[in-house]
């Protein structure tokens, strides 16, 4: 099992939700989280003045799916989330040692 981690630009979150139902994954989480990469960041302009804004609003998914489903994962999550442009995000992928349904007990590749 593999833990697929996937930081995006919040807009394309939708595209990229309906590319990994196509591919059969049921479930993610989604959270809202802030960070910078290669953007560094950028100035915005509120009452007249300028400030610096350091970490930018991005979304974080993360899917528990079985080996044999890790790479059409990953590309459909690239596909979708794909702009051209710098800060359309990042995938990891972790190993997923173990995984419970807490409702019914149901272990690792039963559980996801």
């Amino acid at each position: 099992m593999k833990l697929v981690s996937a930081i995006i630009k919040p807009f394309k979150l939708d595209d990229v939700r309906e590319a990994i139902s196509e591919v059969g994954v049921e479930g993610l989480t989604v959270s809202e989280v802030k960070g910078f990469g290669r953007q560094k960041g950028h100035t915005e302009l509120y009452r007249g003045a300028e400030y610096q804004v350091d970490f930018l609003p991005k979304v974080k998914l993360e899917v528990a799916v079985n080996d044999d489903v890790v790479q059409r994962l990953v590309e459909a999550i690239t596909q979708a989330a794909h702009t051209g442009k710098i800060g359309d995000g990042k995938i990891f992928v972790f190993d997923l040692e173990q995984a419970v349904r807490i409702r019914t007990g149901e272990q690792d590749v039963e559980a996801i």
